[in-house]
């Protein structure tokens, strides 16, 4: 199952990075695996990752909720991060992307939620999607 993850997690890195509207917006190295220390500006973060075994009979899958997350800098740029969470969702939604050892079965758009962090008012979009792979 962690394979399966690890995949998905890196073609979608890779389909993000490779959009020119994103990246104009949040900037070309925007996207972590992790949440970087003291950032400034939009940037995404992979977010939770919740998966489930989808095999039938015959092939091995994994269903997979996923969230990324967009982090605005300031607490009035709300609008910034609401505008990257749409470019996100534009270029993910029902996209097909070849995994490394799995098949992308689909790719769907789940949700979207504004909040501000508690502690310091900052907004951040979360992104939800569902994926289905199989494993080859």
């Amino acid at each position: 199952m962690s394979d399966a993850i690890l995949a998905l997690r890196a073609a979608v890195q890779g389909r993000l990075v490779a959009d020119s509207g994103l990246t104009t917006l949040i900037g070309s190295d925007r996207i972590f695996d992790e949440a970087p220390r003291a950032a400034r500006g939009l940037y995404v973060v992979h977010g939770e990752v919740e998966a489930r075994d989808w095999s039938t009979g015959s092939d091995r899958g994994c269903e997979q909720d996923f969230a990324l997350v967009v982090w605005a800098a300031q607490s009035g740029s709300s609008r910034q991060a609401l505008e990257a969470a749409g470019l996100i969702v534009a270029v993910l939604d029902q996209v097909d992307l070849p995994l490394d050892g799995h098949a992308l079965v689909n790719l769907r758009w789940l949700s979207s939620r504004l909040a501000r962090e508690t502690r310091n008012g900052l907004p951040h979009v979360t992104i939800r999607f569902r994926a289905v792979t199989e494993t080859l």
